[in-house]
């Protein structure tokens, strides 16, 4: 299972990423960074969450599109693991 929790944190990671080298942002990206302190724009915020859901092939819930949900990657990890987890047991 943490290879799988390690999965998920460099996929979101690497989507943050790429988010913010398109704004021409080369910021160090922990898994506790506030996003909105990395660079992140409400536009950003919505572009990853489209990136989310296209990266790991799931439609996030309105009732999950949260703002605690997207304050870090550690939050986004938690929330992604929650959607994709019914999908392992089965």
């Amino acid at each position: 299972m943490q290879a799988f929790d390690t999965d998920v944190r460099n996929r979101i990671i690497k989507l943050v990423k790429g988010i913010l080298e398109q704004n021409s942002l080369t910021v160090d990206v922990t898994p506790s960074t506030k996003l909105v302190d990395a660079g992140l724009t409400s536009m950003d915020m919505v572009n990853l969450m489209l990136g989310v859901e296209a990266e790991f092939d799931f439609t996030i819930p309105q009732t999950q599109i949260t703002p605690e949900n997207f304050q870090s990657v550690e939050t986004l990890e938690r929330m992604v693991s929650t959607q994709l987890q019914p999908a392992n047991a089965a």
